[in-house]
């Protein structure tokens, strides 16, 4: 009897040491992935994979800044800029004057390279710091279905600021939810370590809901809850974008700091499932 007692709390405390088995959230066994790219090839990005959005967009009607008072001019296939660098895509901002702006940085996007309805969309990523960095990961819609922004919508997967260095933002806006209103919808978490290490941002999005996780941990989740696309466009392509801008009416709200710069987001993967 004294010998069976040892034997079962052995085989107890082996119990005990066992590791609990741990699911892959970011790919169920639901969806597949459709399109990625893991960033494996040093240079420029992929031309097959992105397209840039270029300037100071002076252009718009809001005047130079890109609608936000924003302090960049984002330039296309350069270095410095936008690159592939060990395994992970580098997007810097520098303090160098171009066109009216103080800053050059970058602005990707997917727009008529891979564009989604519905599923997951799972970008990597670890984030610039300091008071002025404004760095984002979103997506708008292809073909402004619904008319110019905000009425095709808007899903901002993550956005950060750098005066408040341990907050994830995740948002949606469209025509009646909308930061010009103060009506958009959305919410933050807690994470005290964005600018340090790497985090998985996502958005999983289906007919009637789009939900916003950091580490496959859900913190905001937005319904659909009428049948009117000023409050539900999100039944159309979207496409993925990711830049750092610079100062602005957000990411500027405490002013810019001059002494960090240069500043980079890096990028692990970004993978879309369906």
């Amino acid at each position: 009897m004294h010998h069976v007692l040892q034997l079962l709390i052995i085989l107890l405390l082996l119990s005990g040491c066992q590791q609990p088995k741990t699911q892959d959230l970011s790919a169920p066994s639901s969806l597949q992935l459709v399109w990625s790219d893991e960033f494996e090839e040093a240079g420029l990005p992929n031309p097959d994979s992105w397209a840039y959005d270029v300037g100071d967009a002076c252009n718009l009607p809001a005047g130079c800044g890109w609608g936000n008072q924003e302090k960049q001019f984002y330039t296309a296939s350069n270095l410095k800029n936008a690159r592939i660098e060990n395994g992970h895509l580098v997007i810097e901002v520098h303090k160098e004057s171009k066109g009216s702006a103080d800053f050059t940085s970058a602005r990707l996007k997917t727009k008529k390279k891979f564009e989604l309805q519905y599923g997951r969309v799972e970008v990597r990523a670890k984030l610039p710091s300091g008071k002025g960095t404004w760095p984002a990961i979103w997506m708008l819609s292809s073909n402004n279905t619904y008319g110019g922004w905000p009425r095709s919508g808007e899903i901002d997967i993550m956005e950060h600021v750098g005066h408040i260095p341990d907050s994830i933002y995740g948002t949606i806006h469209t025509e009646a939810y909308n930061h010009m209103l103060g009506t958009q919808k959305g919410s933050s978490i807690h994470i005290s370590d964005a600018e340090t290490a790497f985090h998985k941002y996502a958005i999983d999005w289906n007919e009637q809901e789009i939900s916003f996780s950091v580490d496959d941990q859900i913190y905001y989740s937005f319904s659909k809850h009428k049948e009117e696309a000023s409050t539900w466009p999100f039944d159309q392509d979207f496409y993925l974008i990711i830049n750092v801008a610079v100062g602005g009416s957000w990411g500027g709200a405490m002013g810019v700091d001059p002494t960090i710069w240069p500043q980079k987001m890096e990028i692990d993967y970004v993978r879309f499932y369906q």
